[in-house]
């Protein structure tokens, strides 16, 4: 009965977990688009304008056109190549699903940020009772993981080894385990999607994972390439899963 329950417990937690997450990108993605393409608009024109007068421009004129161009930049948009790069968003579904995950992980990229006041306000409340819940999240998740341990310390203590060489043997494993899955192998997968080097890759992984977010590094920005549909968001899911697995080793 009491595992039952627990089962249902963690069950109902996960799905909580994945619906708020989605509720949030959708409020998100709902109060920013329109700003964010009303930006886009602005740069194109700023753009546009410059390249029929760039040769008239004042010494003042030039400082306000790149300090326009600072802002622009700062705020997402970035006005190169043809009018194909504007009708795409930095703020569509599976952006801000990114978004909201590294919101409440408290990763925080810096590269993507609310600017209506709707979404900045929208993104305190979110933050104040998703960062909790992320915690808690975290929790069971490297509790469910702690009970593999376990049984895999069951298993070797049945076959008469020690128990400080099983504690040793069971960090171990699960360490090893852990950087092959969570930074070793999407390294290569972002080598590939990213057209990083690997070495860029590990420390991608391992700034988004220790929860430092730089910002210098962040995935689907690159321009030019082709990223398949949900691509941010399973990474966003990566992430999760990569610090509950931080989480159970700091439990071991």
């Amino acid at each position: 009965k009491a595992m039952c329950s627990g089962k249902l417990q963690t069950g109902l937690l996960v799905v909580g977990y994945f619906v708020y997450l989605l509720v949030g990108a959708a409020v998100f993605q709902a109060l920013e688009r329109t700003a964010e393409k009303r930006e886009k608009m602005a740069a194109a024109e700023m753009k546009e304008a410059f390249l029929q007068s760039f040769r008239q421009l004042t010494v003042v004129e030039m400082e306000q056109f790149m300090k326009n161009l600072t802002e622009a930049i700062q705020n997402g948009v970035y006005p190169v190549g043809n009018d194909s790069q504007f009708e795409e968003s930095n703020w569509d579904f599976s952006n801000s699903f990114f978004f909201a995950g590294t919101v409440v992980s408290t990763i925080g990229y810096g590269t993507l940020h609310p600017r209506t006041v709707g979404g900045q306000i929208f993104c305190v409340f979110f933050a104040l009772f998703g960062i909790p819940l992320n915690i808690v999240f975290l929790h069971r998740v490297g509790k469910m993981l702690s009970l593999l341990c376990k049984k895999l310390g069951k298993f070797l203590y049945e076959k008469g080894m020690r128990k400080k060489k099983i504690k040793f043997l069971t960090l171990l494993f699960f360490l090893a385990t852990g950087i092959l899955v969570f930074l070793c192998l999407p390294s290569v997968f972002f080598q590939i999607t990213e057209g990083w080097s690997y070495s860029e890759g590990i420390y991608f992984a391992f700034i988004t994972l220790s929860t430092i977010g730089f910002g210098d590094y962040v995935i689907g920005k690159q321009s030019g390439r082709n990223y398949f549909s949900y691509y941010r968001v399973l990474v966003a899911i990566w992430i999760l899963f990569g610090l509950a697995w931080i989480a159970l080793l700091f439990n071991l």
